[in-house]
């Protein structure tokens, strides 16, 4: 009879502690994903800024060392991430391409210009250094225009400046319930082990000597669930790099890590200070109160 009872409280006790390392597992993992995006947002915003482009486009009777002048002057400069020439017939047979028939059967000639495709570091992508880059290219006499979408790059630039924002509102939030959810998870484990506390205390131990054990235990469900949720984080994020190489989320090796580090002692600190008031507010309570 009593080895039955004993088999359900230790059946009691797993399941307790499994539902306390998943609690604190889960929590964390997402508290430690959306750390990632607050890391990495920067360099997501960059590399969508980095794909609008600057088209130049030439006069025809453009030289062709003029252009490669151009070229070479706007590949050393601070601003530019990378340059493509495209000529009028690679221009024409992208059109023919895209919308599947020969516009140029229909006219005789090609009306397209030879045109160089800049795109520009993140920094740069304003409407302010667009148009200034824009005004001092256009001074030279073999450049006949230059467009880009002004539209997008407004739009782009005020939706992160508000994305940002609400990231770090987010995080704050996400922070705060971690904690709530963790603490509670811990007071119920505690609460469950209430009588022992008391039974503990009556027979002359001191507060102290009490909460070692319970706090101890709950460090090492918290040290649990803070290496699952970090090797969690860890294949997350090596997927998420294959199958976006080009936001570069691993580049930041040493932020990445301090990350990492932060989840695993947060999860720590987090069920050291939750078991320390728990076990305290039951050691500060009569027996009578126990019950309630």
């Amino acid at each position: 009879m009593s080895t039955s009872f004993e088999k359900h409280q230790k059946r009691r006790l797993i399941s307790s502690y499994f539902s306390v390392v998943t609690s604190i597992a889960l929590v964390l993992f997402l508290v430690g994903m959306l750390g990632l995006l607050v890391l990495n947002a920067k360099s997501i915003s960059d590399n969508f800024k980095e794909q609008v482009v600057l088209t130049i486009y030439l006069e025809d009777n453009s030289k062709g060392v003029e252009i490669k002048q151009l070229e070479k002057s706007l590949a050393f400069s601070e601003y530019v991430k990378q340059t493509e020439f495209v000529s009028k017939e690679s221009a024409a047979n992208f059109m023919k391409l895209e919308y599947g028939e020969d516009f140029l059967d229909d006219i005789g000639y090609n009306p397209l210009k030879n045109s160089i495709q800049v795109n520009l570091k993140a920094d740069y992508v304003t409407a302010t250094r667009l148009d200034s880059i824009s005004e001092s290219t256009l001074k030279k006499n073999f450049v006949e225009d230059i467009k880009y979408d002004k539209d997008l790059v407004s739009l782009m630039n005020s939706n992160v400046k508000k994305i940002s924002f609400w990231i770090l509102i987010v995080s704050v939030i996400f922070t705060s319930i971690a904690v709530l959810l963790i603490n509670s998870s811990i007071r119920l484990a505690v609460y469950s082990k209430r009588f022992s506390i008391k039974t503990m205390q009556m027979v002359g131990a001191t507060k102290k000597f009490i909460r070692r054990p319970f706090i101890w235990r709950s460090v090492r469900l918290g040290i649990i669930g803070s290496l699952i949720a970090v090797s969690a984080m860890a294949i997350v994020l090596y997927y998420l790099d294959i199958a976006f190489p080009e936001f570069q989320m691993t580049k930041n090796k040493v932020s990445t890590g301090l990350l990492f580090a932060s989840i695993f002692l947060i999860g720590i600190l987090i069920t050291w200070w939750s078991t320390f008031f728990a076990t305290q507010r039951f050691l500060n309570l009569k027996t009578d109160q126990l019950y309630y």
